[in-house]
């Protein structure tokens, strides 16, 4: 999941053969399906006041251009401040410009890349800036700055700055030039000045950093640069199907890069991304995009044929495809977001005859008397709300969307829906409690406040807080987001 790939890793641009729409799976990013879904959590803030119009940088934006992409990524980075997720306004935006697969794709490398270097844009232009730009011209100058500093740009810096200053009213053109061209002349100094300040070296809010480093103090360099990078193409076999080496070997015959990862069985890392209509056997289920650490929440789960199963926060599917791929088990997928569970349907229909075991719901997890039938479950997978913190190198946009308070409000909504589907678990029946946070009140401690609460409940042997691998490109076995997994089981009642 980097700027030039999906969260899943894909190409931008290259969406599942280009067929907007088409499900991925798990932690897949807009690079691969349009609109695609943040992580499980409060994601969108009120619009302040923005309203929904074009950028009002040229009088016609010409999305085949690195001018107009530039403008339009302008627009996306204004909206992420003013509250709305990535993906979504990247999804609105790609309508109201009327965008192809690939001005579309290349207006969200645009946009990633800025995510990712947001902190450090907005300090250079407080350095740079002789006077306070107009908010539209200060949205296009971060744009310009974030791809300025990032060495892997795809075009030279005067290019840069030609396309910055075209794609501005002539009147405004003057400003845009004479910033960014002393950027160019005073780099060394200017970026050693600002980078001394935590949020713009490390990308992160104050707030943000300064709960890693209570929570990790050994470790918290490590999980704020792991956010901002870009990440790799992260395949899951269906081991169903055949096995990981047998996968492998298919990927070289179709001339595809890719190593196998010790982090889950199924684990596939591609060299380079490809389009997932590319990936040989994705349309019958031989494989699926999903982070190595997500993978081992179904793993750790371990349904039985013949189990009933419980996915409780289902969308979009990555985890209720791997459940049924483990055994052929009677299944309830729930969701309380009707339009994301859509896609889990999406998904099983690549699965075949086993997902006709499948009963989707929209519905609320904490609410069971709306939905449950009264026979309890064998196993429960609870993917909880989260701030999605450990996941930053897939959905940059995050970090810019979170607020402090957010960390307690989602843990105590985790929580409401801990308590409601524990009694739905039978005596000797399993719990796995999953986030894709890094932040121990949504993970470590929100575990052991529910045991807390439930004497019946017993921890088994599982990773707990998983943090998230700081460079893919130096671990030659090991590649993951950031998760928590908690395994429990009811323990059965007592006689006498």
């Amino acid at each position: 999941m980097d700027s030039r790939l999906g969260d899943d890793g894909a190409l931008a641009g290259q969406r599942a053969t280009g067929k907007p729409g088409r499900a991925v799976d798990d932690e897949a990013r807009a690079d691969q399906h349009p609109a695609a879904p943040h992580p499980r959590t409060s994601n969108t803030r009120p619009a302040r006041g923005h309203d929904a119009a074009l950028p009002r940088l040229t009088a016609a934006v010409n999305p085949s251009t690195l001018a107009g992409q530039i403008a339009l990524a302008a627009e996306l980075s204004a909206r992420v401040r003013a509250g709305t997720a990535l993906p979504q306004a990247l999804a609105a935006l790609a309508v109201e410009a009327r965008l192809d697969a690939a001005a579309r794709g290349a207006v969200q490398d645009i946009a990633y890349r800025t995510m990712r270097q947001r902190g450090l844009a907005d300090g250079l232009l407080d350095k740079l800036a002789t006077r306070r730009p107009a908010a539209h011209l200060r949205e296009l100058l971060v744009v310009a700055l974030a791809l300025a500093v990032q060495p892997d740009a795809p075009y030279t810096e005067h290019t840069l700055v030609d396309q910055a200053v075209e794609a501005v009213k002539p009147g405004e053109r003057g400003f845009v030039n004479a910033v960014l061209r002393r950027f160019l002349r005073e780099r060394a100094e200017l970026l050693d000045t600002v980078r001394s300040h935590p949020e713009a070296r490390w990308n992160l809010p104050r707030w943000w950093l300064d709960r890693l480093k209570a929570a990790h103090p050994q470790h918290w360099q490590s999980i704020a640069e792991a956010g901002n990078r870009p990440p790799p193409m992260t395949l899951r076999v269906n081991l169903a199907q055949g096995t990981r080496e047998a996968y492998l070997a298919r990927l070289a015959e179709a001339g595809i890069g890719a190593d196998a990862l010790a982090t889950a069985p199924g684990a596939v890392r591609l060299h380079r991304p490809v389009p997932v209509g590319a990936l040989p056997g994705f349309d019958s289920g031989a494989v699926s995009v999903q982070d190595a650490g997500a993978q081992l929440a179904a793993e750790l789960l371990a349904p039985q044929p013949g189990d009933r199963v419980l996915d409780a926060c289902a969308a979009p599917g990555g985890k209720t495809l791997h459940l049924l791929e483990l055994a052929d088990c009677e299944l309830l997928a729930l969701d309380s977001d009707a339009d994301r569970l859509a896609r889990v349907a999406e998904n099983l229909a690549r699965l075949g005859e086993r997902a006709a075991r499948v009963t989707t719901r929209a519905a609320s997890a904490d609410r069971p008397a709306d939905w449950w039938d009264g026979q309890p479950f064998d196993r429960i997978l609870a993917d909880l709300p989260c701030t999605a913190s450990g996941i930053l190198r897939r959905h940059a946009d995050i970090r810019w969307l979170r607020r402090s308070t957010d960390v307690d409000q989602l843990a105590t909504l985790a929580s409401g829906i801990l308590d409601a589907l524990w009694p739905l678990l039978k005596p000797g029946g399993r719990l796995l409690v999953s986030t894709c946070s890094v932040f121990p009140e949504e993970g470590e401690l929100q575990l052991k406040r529910f045991i807390d609460r439930h004497a019946d409940a017993a921890r088994l042997p599982a990773p707990g807080q998983m943090l998230p691998t700081p460079d893919h490109a130096s671990s030659q076995s090991d590649d993951h987001d950031g998760f928590f997994h908690a395994l429990l089981e009811k323990r059965a009642p007592s006689v006498g």
